[in-house]
């Protein structure tokens, strides 16, 4: 096994966790076993290539962080009100980090596979606990240092030193406040709930978590004025609830010397309330363990659910036999395995928030009367944001080793397995959130919208075709490790996502023409009928695994 130089970093704290209570030795080689098999982590069949690849594929992923983290730099660039821009690198840091932590880490710390053989041996508790604590924060360490590392360097050139030095110090404080912040929050969820209940309400709380930062994120910005170009901070005693003030609090005192109460408070809140976070999950890590066996009980007696929607939709809108067995089988896998659920539905929480966020915006600076007049309704478009995401993720499962069953099976059109799968997604997760957006602009702005809103359902249809032959192009659903999800499809998923500003661009200008959104309405009507007959041929056709 190999020599982490991220375990070397740790051993420099060794009498830190020794007065926790927490064996080092022991965690340092479950950490380095943990860390040696993600490595090891690689499927049978790689893309097509027969020789075996190994590497961290999450490590090879994180290029895209570093790109999303250019958008930083401008803030950091922009002067000097450093509670301003700082206090919105913050909060970008910690969108970032929180839905990284949420998609892709939860599982880690709720992780009950290896219990089996670590609870006969003489670990503690506490020290499991602090091992699945370490082996996140390692991960998140490198989200956010790709995220971040190009804006810090930056900023010790554009600032000084002492900037950096506080910087870094922000950021380590952020990292530690979160992930502390959402294991307390699942510790609390294991206190009161349990079996089938408990891994519901675990994907709720994960909902709630994406749809709180994207929120908290508007409250934020909410809390400075605008006047002539200049941003002016009003202070406000709510504002100790916001989070990213305190980093950009840091960054007043710190170089402005900026001593005023609240200003100290703030600072004082983003360097005490990580530290005092850590410390209450040190005291309860052995409460967390016990706590995280009701993961494996079942409490409640499991009813026969009613699928007579599925089933009316799949006669419908399914060609054959085989495509509605698949749209059954896409619809329930979507409805039940809980780790598709923790990738998706923060997704779909996003995609039903944002286009309220920029309603809201606007009635800013109008009226709710001017904005029901306007072309305001097209923010719906960002609905469409959740497509080339979900998408991608309909390659993947928990269950992934029961793929064999599409070799296997006797099946006559190979196509009715993705065209099924698509329609699934279609009607069991984008429809739902498309409605539910639909009903409250319908309200808004009138039922002028309709043509308008049935043109929008039709570019989704046709951007999920689009973005799955692009992305999973004849790969078999469910069939993947998720551990894979974030080393491949990146950059497609972000040209696909790029796709919706050119379909709102031929909104606009064929909805300027008279008769021209019908005309549009027609195009995309075409679109789905032959892109559906392009992407899904009545032929058998070579799979990729």
């Amino acid at each position: 096994m190999h020599d982490f130089r991220s375990l070397r970093f740790l051993a420099l704290f060794r009498g830190l966790f020794t007065k926790f209570g927490i064996d080092f030795d022991a965690m340092q080689k479950i950490l380095q076993v943990k860390l040696t098999m993600d490595e090891r982590r690689v499927p049978t069949i790689f893309q097509g290539n027969n020789k075996k690849k190994e590497g961290n594929h999450f490590l090879k992923s994180l290029w895209v962080y570093g790109l999303y983290g250019l958008i930083l730099i401008p803030f950091i660039l922009l002067g000097e009100n450093y509670i301003f821009q700082m206090g919105i690198v913050f909060a970008m840091v910690m969108f970032i980090v929180m839905t990284s932590m949420i998609s892709d880490f939860s599982s880690v710390l709720l992780d009950i596979r290896d219990k089996n053989i670590l609870d006969t041996k003489p670990i503690s508790g506490r020290t499991l606990s602090a091992a699945k604590m370490m082996h996140v924060g390692i991960y998140m360490t490198y989200v956010t240092g790709a995220f971040a590392v190009l804006p810090l360097i930056i900023s010790v050139f554009k600032h000084g030193p002492l900037f950096g030095l506080t910087f870094l110090a922000g950021l380590l404080f952020t990292m530690l406040f979160i992930v502390v912040l959402t294991a307390l929050l699942y510790l609390f969820v294991l206190r009161f709930f349990d079996g089938e209940r408990l891994k519901d309400i675990i994907n709720y709380v994960q909902i709630l978590l994406s749809v709180g930062v994207i929120v908290g994120y508007q409250v934020f910005i909410r809390s400075f004025e605008f006047i002539d170009l200049d941003v002016v901070y009003s202070f406000a005693w709510w504002h100790f609830a916001i989070p990213p003030l305190w980093f950009g609090a840091l960054f007043e005192v710190v170089l402005h010397q900026n001593y005023s109460t609240y200003m100290i408070g703030f600072a004082l809140l983003a360097v005490i309330v990580p530290i005092i976070s850590i410390y209450c999950y040190a005291r309860l890590m052995p409460a967390f363990e016990r706590n995280l066996e009701k993961l494996l009980s079942d409490t409640r007696k499991r009813k026969k659910k009613w699928n007579g929607l599925d089933e009316l939709w799949a006669k419908v809108i399914c060609r054959g036999n085989e495509e509605r067995i698949f749209f059954r089988f896409a619809a329930l896998m979507m409805k039940q395995e809980r780790e598709f659920k923790l990738k998706v539905y923060p997704g779909l929480g996003m995609g039903l928030v944002f286009p309220f966020i920029f309603i809201f915006n606007e009635l800013r600076d109008k009226t709710i009367t001017e904005v029901s007049l306007g072309k305001s309704f097209l923010f719906i478009y960002f609905c469409n944001l959740l497509i080339p995401t979900i998408i991608h993720m309909l390659q993947f499962s928990g269950n992934y080793k029961g793929g064999w069953i599409f070799k296997a099976a006797p099946i006559q059109q190979l196509s009715s397995i993705y065209s099924g799968t698509l329609k699934a997604f279609l009607v069991k997760l984008y429809v739902p959130v498309f409605l539910l957006l639909s009903i409250a602009f319908t309200w808004t702005f009138g039922v002028r919208i309709i043509p308008d809103l049935f043109a929008i359902l039709l570019v989704g249809i046709v951007q999920s075709l689009i973005t799955y032959k692009l992305i999973n192009n004849e790969t078999f659903p469910f069939s993947r490790s998720f551990e894979f999800a974030q080393s491949t499809g990146g950059a497609k998923i972000i040209i696909s996502s790029l796709l919706i500003g050119v379909f709102v661009i031929a909104h606009l200008l064929l909805g300027a023409v008279k008769f021209g959104l019908y005309v549009y309405i027609a195009i995309l009507f075409v679109a789905v009928v032959v892109g559906w007959r392009v992407v899904f041929p009545k032929r058998r056709t070579t799979v990729k695994w």
